[in-house]
């Protein structure tokens, strides 16, 4: 029997190459994006060509109504779910130092990286949690965090403020559903080769040649979801509350 897979964020980037590599491992997958089915047409049709079983629900992760009719949808076309990867984030519209920081643009960011992850993880817990256990676990949620939880980045407070409470999402969650049987762990991207990161593409390739990367390159979104993979396999049954940072080694620190 086929896992079934939820992946917000999945139409591009990291959140793609998740629902890809997820596919590959045997699930059914239900991407969940703000476009239009319309537009990501070609990438739903590779998967299917690679036999993933796909659905895709458009919607945006901080309205209530979206996240309940995600949850409804998959139920009607899968009957479960048993992995739940909150991927889905956005940056600021405007890099702005911290003294010029919007309350529209910290809302924004938040009501989506934060509040969405919050409430979507609830839901798909309450799921889970009813769910007859088939497999090993009851559920696999893993959170997509960021390099940004921990590390500052003064004209992108708002982005830093919430992964660092995706990270306690994390924290919390684990903590709350261990009992249920759900394991809860997170993945911290550094600088991975996306659209968001592309707007800055000449300020990571001097951090790259001068050193300040361990592994001196872009990151792949497959780097991610390779790991991704991992936390929701089999293999994994006792390592709940954790994250990996998957960042070429920037978290280290160097004298």
């Amino acid at each position: 029997m086929r896992k079934t897979a939820i992946i917000t964020g999945g139409s591009r980037g990291i959140g793609y190459a998740i629902a890809r590599q997820l596919g590959l491992d045997g699930c059914q997958v239900v991407i969940f994006a703000t476009g239009s089915e319309d537009k990501y047409v070609a990438a739903l049709n590779d998967l299917k060509k690679e036999g993933i079983p796909v659905h895709y629900v458009q919607g945006s992760l901080d309205n209530k109504a979206d996240r309940e009719k995600l949850v409804r949808e998959t139920i009607k076309r899968f009957g479960r779910i048993d992995i739940l990867v909150n991927n889905a984030g956005v940056a600021p519209k405007e890099r702005n130092d911290l003294l010029e920081m919007t309350e529209e643009s910290f809302d924004r960011v938040i009501g989506i990286n934060t509040k969405g992850t919050m409430f979507l993880t609830q839901l798909v817990a309450k799921q889970m949690i009813k769910q007859t256990k088939i497999f090993k676990t009851k559920g696999h949620i893993v959170n997509v965090g960021s390099c940004s939880a921990e590390v500052s980045s003064t004209s992108r407070g708002e982005y830093c403020i919430s992964k660092a409470a995706v990270s306690m999402i994390t924290t919390l969650y684990a903590d709350r559903l261990a009992c249920e049987g759900i394991i809860v762990n997170e993945v911290r991207p550094g600088v991975i080769k996306t659209d968001m990161t592309s707007v800055v593409k000449e300020k990571y390739d001097k951090l790259f040649s001068n050193g300040t990367f361990p592994i001196a390159r872009w990151g792949n979104p497959s780097d991610v979801a390779n790991l991704v993979s991992i936390f929701c396999s089999e293999k994994i049954t006792y390592t709940t509350g954790n994250y990996v940072d998957v960042d070429g080694g920037f978290h280290i620190k160097r004298l």
